[in-house]
């Protein structure tokens, strides 16, 4: 017996309080009814009590609550019953009911399951959101949403639930400070909220100071921080694809360069990056020289090594 169950009731005559109901086998016919209170339900020697008395469901306000096989109502909200009195259901559905559709108390016909009891609607904070998922094809809003679709429900706002929705994930944004950056990876070709197209598995960096919340089909890979770059010290780069850098040089696989600060005083490593080494500067003395195996030299920002090469400096120089 439920908590809500009044106690079992013995006799012909069963009496049904406000708002309570029980459901009525009919052993002749198969045939199991609803009977709702108040009301003094006589029984009949082919009837039995299958459930019941039981207590209505309530909805305060803001709440919901999902039921399992719902009666078929017809435009005017009333239950559908067979040629034999024997409710209509549809099997296997769910049906959403909210507090603003039912503000009176309801029962349960009988197949009806309560599958999920009165529960508070979601409210969605500000800098978050809800990722969701179709479970079935639908239209929402004008927006045609194919069973496994995704797509978010961004917050500030209260989330309303319905039966053709799942609730994957609760997203919050990550925040992006000074000198860092947001890698992201595509779980699934997508348009990112810069408009640029991204294929699965692409990975990008987003600088943009600030929350930034990622959407149904990005996942969040790292934070980024970003190197200092002094005269003293640079950063020995290289490329594990053809990209161009953030200076708008074109980059090759498997190129090696270095980022001084005369082209940056920091520094976050791009995505096809890979950093090398921190470089400690060589000073030389007037009374020292060093000699250099494989110099480099560079032209209009293009460097290129002089393998087998040798270059002998004998000036002081930093």
């Amino acid at each position: 017996m439920s908590s809500k169950s009044l106690p079992a009731q013995t006799g012909p005559v069963y009496r049904i309080p406000p708002y309570y109901y029980i459901h009525v086998l009919d052993q002749n016919t198969s045939i199991t009814r609803l009977e709702i209170g108040p009301h003094k339900f006589l029984k009949q020697g082919n009837e039995t009590i299958v459930f019941g008395p039981d207590k209505m469901i309530t909805l305060p306000p803001r709440h919901y609550c999902v039921i399992e096989n719902p009666v078929v109502k017809n435009e005017n909200n009333q239950a559908q019953f067979d040629k034999n009195g024997q409710a209509k259901l549809l099997h296997g559905s769910l049906d959403v009911r909210q507090e603003n559709d039912y503000e009176e108390p309801f029962p349960l016909y009988p197949g009806e399951v309560l599958k999920q009891a009165a529960t508070p609607l979601k409210y969605v904070a500000a800098s978050s959101a809800l990722r969701l998922k179709a479970v079935l094809d639908f239209d929402d809003n004008g927006e045609q949403r194919k069973a496994g679709d995704e797509w978010l429900f961004e917050g500030p706002g209260t989330y309303t639930p319905r039966k053709e929705v799942s609730v994957e994930e609760h997203i919050v944004a990550t925040v992006i400070g000074p000198n860092q950056a947001l890698r992201l990876s595509a779980k699934k070709e997508l348009v990112d909220r810069m408009d640029q197209r991204r294929v699965v598995g692409e990975n990008w960096l987003v600088k943009q100071l600030g929350a930034y919340l990622p959407l149904a089909y990005e996942t969040v890979v790292s934070i980024e921080n970003g190197y200092v770059v002094t005269d003293k010290k640079a950063l020995h780069l290289r490329a594990l694809n053809t990209f161009t850098d953030d200076f708008g040089q074109t980059r090759n696989n498997g190129d090696e360069w270095l980022v001084t600060k005369e082209q940056t005083e920091t520094h976050i490593l791009n995505v096809y990056e890979q950093l090398v080494a921190i470089v400690d500067i060589k000073t030389l003395n007037s009374r020292q020289y060093c000699v250099i195996l494989n110099p480099v030299t560079c032209k209009n920002a293009r460097c290129q090594t002089m393998i087998g090469l040798i270059m002998i400096s004998i000036f002081f120089s930093s």
